[in-house]
């Protein structure tokens, strides 16, 4: 199978050699990263199996965060953490887009303007939730940024996943939404519009915007999720720890460029597209988050600090504090995604008899002097 990390062996190098000045630290991490991922440059471990003698080799993973082989484990560990906070409640899925106007601010102030959208739409959705009209107390939010479309274009936007209902009375009440309604969406919009324009006069006083981008409507989107456990699940595997473009995706690669397919949600069809290979790293690169910034951030009921008011909402809908009804779900999501690691003891894939046992540990090739 075609791997990213094949479009970035084959042409990294004519692009580093010709954006080599402009490429920002995160990108040139992440071309080295991605391309020595699962190979010999990375080290690893050998094993062999205790009935055939078939050797197999197992390369280090690279662990940078838009590699698309490793993240895996990482999404399991964290599922596993967060199904404990998932409550058996109706879920709303609420996505927040950056004006075109504000592309290219966002794209040349990456670390401030991203930090502020996630907290002006979640500020905007917990200042609404409180509202009688609606729910009435405080929700919890997760919030996950993404800035890719299918064809790997620029495009900043905010995922949230809340509540249907929030908490109330210090505590003591959980007050559900409608089924199918949350918040005014058009409300929403010029709410979160007006929290982000109040917190760019704070955070960059001296960044210039077009006029015309405070004038017109924001485009934001809400719609319910079924409830239980497998759209809250399906919800956190999707978006969470996803990157630009998945392996998957990828269908042919030539010295030229390389093909992918992506989706037309406008007749939902499956189509292809051909880039050349300057032009795919250039497309995959400007969806690399700055070093240490957050891109899922929690607010509401999920914060941290409040980890004593969601307690106090299990006892509210009577639930035993460690349980969770998502547990069966989760068993199963995790079982669809295998780890892709070796494992001692684990069957042997020549013989299906025998089992891999670690026979020697494979260090990284030093440099050589020059």
């Amino acid at each position: 199978m075609l791997e990213v990390a094949d479009v970035f062996r084959c042409f990294a190098e004519d692009y580093v050699s010709r954006y080599g000045a402009k490429l920002l630290p995160s990108h040139r991490r992440a071309i080295q990263d991605i391309s020595a991922c699962r190979t010999q440059a990375l080290g690893g471990h050998m094993y062999q199996c205790d009935h055939c003698g078939h050797a197999l080799f197992a390369w280090h993973s690279c662990k940078n965060r838009s590699c698309p082989k490793c993240h895996a484990e990482q999404t399991r560990l964290w599922l596993e953490q967060r199904q404990a906070q998932m409550l058996p409640v109706p879920y709303f899925h609420i996505i927040a887009t950056v004006p075109e106007e504000l592309r290219a601010a966002c794209r040349a102030n990456q670390r401030e303007l991203y930090a502020l959208l996630m907290r002006a739409s979640a500020e905007a959705v917990l200042e609404l939730a409180r509202d009688k009209r609606y729910c009435g107390g405080q929700v919890g939010i997760l919030a996950v940024l993404h800035t890719w479309t299918q064809q790997l274009h620029y495009h900043p936007h905010v995922h949230c996943l809340v509540t249907g209902g929030g908490l109330a009375d210090a505590g003591a009440l959980w007050l559900p939404t409608r089924k199918a309604f949350f918040v005014p969406v058009k409300a929403l919009s010029r709410l979160i519009r007006g929290k982000f324009r109040a917190g760019l006069k704070e955070r960059c006083p001296d960044l210039a915007v077009p006029p015309l981008l405070w004038r017109h409507e924001w485009v934001v989107h809400c719609v319910p999720w079924s409830t239980g456990a497998k759209g809250v699940l399906d919800y956190l595997a999707r978006y969470a720890f996803r990157i630009a473009v998945a392996n998957c995706r990828l269908t042919a690669l030539d010295d030229q460029g390389v093909t992918f397919s992506y989706k037309d949600r406008s007749r939902s069809q499956w189509r292809t597209c051909r880039l050349s290979g300057e032009e795919f790293m250039r497309r995959f690169l400007q969806h690399v988050l700055p070093r240490n910034f957050h891109k899922i951030r929690y607010f509401g009921l999920w914060h941290p600090a409040h980890r004593a008011q969601l307690e106090r909402v299990r006892v509210a809908l009577q639930l035993a504090p460690g349980t969770s009804a998502l547990q069966p779900a989760l068993q199963k999501t995790v079982a669809e995604h295998p780890q892709g690691k070796v494992y001692d003891g684990a069957r042997c894939p020549c013989c299906a008899q025998g089992h891999l046992r670690q026979v020697c540990e494979c260090p990284r090739p030093r440099a050589r002097d020059p």
